[in-house]
């Protein structure tokens, strides 16, 4: 079977992989690890159960929620069945997500839990094509409400359904795979149409860029309604055999770095200046001595970055950079929990002091550029062909 679409792409990687821990998530204080093949079957039966409810080939089905390991159930029972996904920000209020809701013509959605619940509640009224609502949190059930291990039992109970490689095998790479909303800068958000060959396409081009593989791990943090983490934080992943865990919260992800150490992650600009205000805040507030090791630190490590990306290193300068990495840099890569191989950035530009900090402490960030009609990489820099100030060489 060739590898052109989502669905494709998940069995594929289900059968090569098979990993115990393909997804982690945290609840009530401890971590979960989901295999492969629990993911795959939910995600399997929730198609069925999808085209049990008579949603067809073509029909729009939005997901509001925010990053959770259903999330991605959803969206493979959907891509699966043959429909086309519609994510929306969980940050939203009501009355924007009635208008995608009804600009996309969506005939289901799913929902994470009650705020989201009542959200599509209170517009509800006023999308006459909206048929079902799908709750992952099973206590939302209701009259109105189905909930997602009731869509899996539903589909479990068909009898004589198609296998899982039968079910997509008429799903072509150009058809439509999900309709993503963005602000754009005038008037009302406008409905980029993505295909599976554009997702997929992006995916080959940067695991061709980027080496990733089953000893990997990724924390998810940044919105998967967003097209940046839609391919590079799940589908890539995916694609690689890489473990995907779920932060919490935006506000939890310091903690759940320590506790998953992931090896390789996708953010934001943000993210890396608030880490580099917290790093130089407290070593401000350090000891003379604490202060003077860490400007010579950054200092013998940023000379090895310039003389590595200049052709390579000399061997007293390496000798200074690993002194340095014992005696401060460590630290700061424990705080990531200590694996961590390269950070990805996007969606904003990269201050260079920063990334050049970050390159020095061994924590490499690698600056991309795309946007969300291309699915989204254009560009990144690589570990062979790395500039700072730069978004890296087209992919």
């Amino acid at each position: 079977m060739s590898i052109d679409t989502i669905p494709a792409q998940f069995l594929h990687s289900v059968e090569k992989y098979n990993n115990p821990q393909a997804f982690r998530f945290k609840k009530d204080g401890r971590w979960i690890d989901v295999s492969h093949q629990e993911a795959f079957q939910k995600a399997y039966n929730s198609a069925i159960g999808l085209q049990s409810l008579n949603l067809a080939r073509g029909d729009r089905i939005a997901i509001l929620s925010e990053n959770r390991y259903e999330w991605v159930v959803a969206d493979q029972a959907i891509l699966a069945a043959g429909c086309i996904d519609v994510p929306v920000y969980a940050t939203l209020p009501a009355g924007q997500i009635e208008y995608i809701l009804h600009n996309s013509e969506s005939r289901a959605i799913f929902v994470s839990g009650a705020e989201q619940l009542a959200k599509i509640r209170e517009c509800r009224k006023n999308l006459p094509m909206l048929q079902h609502v799908i709750c992952f949190d099973a206590e939302c059930a209701a009259s109105d409400v189905i909930s997602l291990d009731d869509l899996i039992a539903r589909g479990a109970a068909v009898e004589n359904k198609p296998s899982y490689a039968d079910l997509i095998r008429t799903i072509g790479k150009y058809d439509w795979a999900s309709i993503l909303y963005t602000s754009g800068t005038t008037g009302n958000p406008k409905g980029v149409i993505l295909t599976h060959w554009n997702f997929m396409s992006n995916v080959h081009s940067c695991l061709d860029a980027l080496e990733m593989g089953s000893d990997d791990a990724c924390l998810s943090f940044l919105p998967l309604s967003h097209s940046i983490e839609r391919m590079a934080g799940y589908y890539v992943m995916i694609a690689a055999g890489v473990t995907i865990a779920y932060a919490e919260s935006i506000e939890t992800v310091a903690d759940n770095m320590r506790e998953v150490s992931p090896t390789v992650m996708c953010s934001v600009p943000r993210l890396y200046e608030k880490m580099y205000a917290r790093i130089l805040d407290a070593v401000e507030k350090g000891s003379v001595v604490k202060r003077g090791l860490f400007s010579w630190a950054i200092k013998a490590g940023s000379k090895y970055v310039s003389e590595t990306l200049s052709g390579g290193a000399g061997a007293f300068t390496r000798s200074k950079r690993n002194l340095a990495t014992k005696l401060v840099f460590s630290k700061l890569k424990a705080r990531t929990g200590g694996r961590l191989r390269f950070f990805v950035s996007g969606g904003a530009p990269l201050s260079q002091e920063i990334a050049e900090f970050f390159y020095a402490a061994g924590l490499p960030i690698l600056e991309g550029y795309g946007l969300t009609e291309t699915a989204p990489v254009l560009s990144v820099n690589t570990f062979d062909n790395f500039k700072f100030g730069t978004v890296g060489k087209p992919v």
